[in-house]
């Protein structure tokens, strides 16, 4: 993982970085965010056109793509490292994208975590409210 942002409450913000952290975060959280990071994976990767046509050359550059082209997958912590809330922000962080924002088991975080996803939002600048970023509201 890597470190976002801090977040009230002793909190912080990490980006998933790998598959395995995903999959870790599937099983925490009882919801299929592995699913979704290995379909824009899979996507970043087939959008990736080497600069050489040299065999042993292809792959140079081929992560920082990715990096660049897939959503940004963060997970909320606690001090003791506990998964509070999964976020599935779009490529860059950029405005314009769909943003997920979800619980344990897909359950609202906005009661018990508002002021951390508001962290993450001014971290990137972005607007993170409920009606746009949970999709199971009913």
């Amino acid at each position: 993982m890597e470190y976002v942002c801090d977040a009230p409450n002793d909190e912080t913000w990490f980006r998933l970085m790998t598959e395995a952290e995903a999959v870790a975060e599937s099983e925490e959280m009882r919801h299929a965010v592995e699913k979704h990071y290995r379909r824009e994976r899979e996507r970043a990767t087939e959008s990736f056109r080497p600069m050489s046509s040299v065999y042993f050359e292809q792959d140079i550059g081929k992560e920082a793509h990715i990096r660049r082209s897939m959503p940004l997958f963060l997970t909320l912590r606690n001090q003791d490292g506990k998964g509070l809330v999964t976020a599935m922000l779009p490529p860059g962080a950029k405005s314009g994208g769909a943003s997920i924002i979800v619980g344990p088991a897909n359950a609202d975080p906005y009661a018990d975590h508002a002021p951390a996803i508001e962290a993450l939002a001014d971290h990137f600048g972005l607007t993170l409210d409920r009606a746009q970023c949970y999709p199971y509201r009913r």
